[in-house]
C-alpha cells in the first residue's frame, strides 16, 4: 500500500510537524506499507526526500541533494503523486502531518478531496471550522457544549483600541487569555491580569491572525481526551497536563521538561466518563473523522468546561495524542492501521 506522509509547511508550527513526522514514520515501518515522504518547506516548495528521521528533525532535510520537486495535484485522474520528471507515484492514502495553517486549516484536506486521495484526517470544512477558535466555539455552544465566556475582536478594530479594551473589560473580569483564533500550538498567546498586559497580548495575538479570541480564566485542571473514529468516535481515558509555565503555552509544550502529564488523569470515575461524552459530543458537533484531540478545563466541582479541538494532533515525544491512545489499548502502530482503515472506507463510501 502507498501511503504519502506530508510535513513541514508555510506555518507557525513547521518545527512541530518535523518532529511529530518522525514518530508517524516509525508507526508506520510496516511490510504492508510504503512510505513516501512529502516535505514542504517554509517557503511552501514540495519536495519528495528520502530524509532519514534526524534530518528531518533538524531541518536539514531540506538541504539534500537528492530531493525531488513532486506536487499532488488536484486532478483525481493522475491519482498521486506527480515528480517534476514526470513520474506518477499512486497514492492509497495520505497522511498529513501538517500543524496550523496550510494544513490543518483544511487547505490539504480540500487538496487530497479534489485530487481524489483517502486522507486520515477530517474534512476541509470540519477542519478549517475547528481551526477556528471562534466558529468552533459557536458551533459547540449551539451544540450546548460547556465552555467559559468569550468574546472575538478583529484585528482591525485595534484601530480603535481604547474603546476595544473598554469594551472587554466591561464583559470579561481579568485575568483573561488572548489568542489568535486561528493559531494552534498556544501561538500568540497571553494570560493578562491588568490592562497594559491585555494591550500588549491584544497586538502579538493580532500578529498571527486578522480574528483575536478574548476569554475568561478558568479555574481548574487543564485535560485532554484523544478521539478515534467516525461516526461512532472512541474517546480516550483522559490526560492531564501540569504545565511548568503559568500556562501550556508553547515553551512548555515542547520544550520544558518540567511539564507534567498525568495518564489518566487525577479524576473521579463519573468526572471521568463526563469528559469522555463532552469530547465525543464535541467531536460529532464539528462534524469531524478520523482523529482529534479535545481540550477541556476542569473545575473544583468535576464540572468539565471545553477549551478547543485540534484536528491533527501532534505526535511529538510528549504528545498527549498517542499516549492517551496507548493508554486506552490502542498502541501506536494499531492506531495507524485503523486511521488507514478509516480514511479507505470512508473515502469509499464517498464516492
Amino acid at each position: 500500500m502507498n501511503i504519502a506522509v506530508l510535513f513541514g509547511g508555510k506555518s507557525s508550527e513547521y518545527e512541530v510537524s518535523c518532529s511529530s513526522v518522525c514518530n508517524v514514520l516509525h508507526l508506520l515501518e510496516d511490510e504492508k506499507y510504503t512510505v513516501h515522504k512529502i516535505g514542504i518547506t517554509r517557503e511552501g516548495a514540495w519536495m519528495l526526500t528520502r530524509a532519514g528521521a534526524e534530518e528531518i528533525r533538524s531541518g536539514s532535510w531540506e538541504r539534500r541533494e537528492d530531493n525531488t520537486a513532486a506536487w499532488i495535484l488536484p486532478d483525481p485522474s493522475v491519482g498521486g503523486l506527480r515528480t517534476a520528471a514526470g513520474q506518477v507515484i499512486p497514492l492509497d492514502c495520505a497522511v498529513p502531518v501538517l500543524h496550523g495553517k496550510n494544513g490543518e486549516d483544511g487547505s490539504i484536506a480540500a487538496l487530497l478531496q479534489l485530487a481524489g486521495i483517502p486522507q486520515v484526517t477530517t474534512s476541509m470544512t470540519s477542519a478549517a471550522n475547528s481551526m477556528d477558535k471562534a466558529l468552533t466555539k459557536l458551533i459547540c455552544r449551539e451544540a450546548g457544549i460547556l465552555q467559559a465566556k468569550w468574546k472575538m475582536v478583529y484585528s482591525r478594530a485595534l484601530s480603535d483600541l481604547d474603546r476595544v479594551v473598554e469594551d472587554l473589560e466591561q464583559a470579561l473580569p481579568y485575568p483573561v487569555f488572548v489568542k489568535p483564533a486561528s493559531a494552534g500550538s498556544s501561538v500568540g498567546i497571553s494570560k493578562c491580569a491588568c490592562r497594559d498586559q491585555l494591550v500588549k497580548g491584544l497586538r502579538l495575538a493580532a500578529q498571527h491572525d486578522f480574528k483575536i479570541i478574548v476569554e475568561e480564566t478558568v479555574i481548574g485542571q487543564e485535560v485532554e481526551v484523544a478521539v478515534l473514529g467516525d461516526e461512532e468516535p472512541f474517546a480516550s481515558v483522559p490526560g492531564e497536563i501540569v504545565p511548568a509555565a503559568e500556562f501550556y503555552d508553547y515553551d512548555a509544550k515542547y520544550h520544558d521538561a518540567a511539564s507534567r502529564l498525568f495518564i489518566p488523569a487525577r479524576l473521579e470515575a463519573h468526572t471521568a466518563q463526563r469528559l469522555q461524552a463532552a469530547a465525543v459530543a464535541g467531536f460529532k458537533a464539528m462534524e469531524c473523522s478520523g482523529l482529534a484531540r479535545v481540550d477541556f478545563f476542569v473545575r473544583p466541582d468535576g464540572e468539565p468546561v471545553f477549551n478547543e479541538l485540534n484536528t491533527i494532533p501532534g505526535f511529538t515525544d510528549i504528545s498527549m495524542y498517542p499516549k492517551l491512545m496507548e493508554a486506552s489499548g490502542i498502541p501506536g502502530e494499531a492506531l495507524m492501521e485503523r486511521l488507514i482503515a478509516l480514511a479507505r472506507a470512508r473515502a469509499f463510501s464517498e464516492r
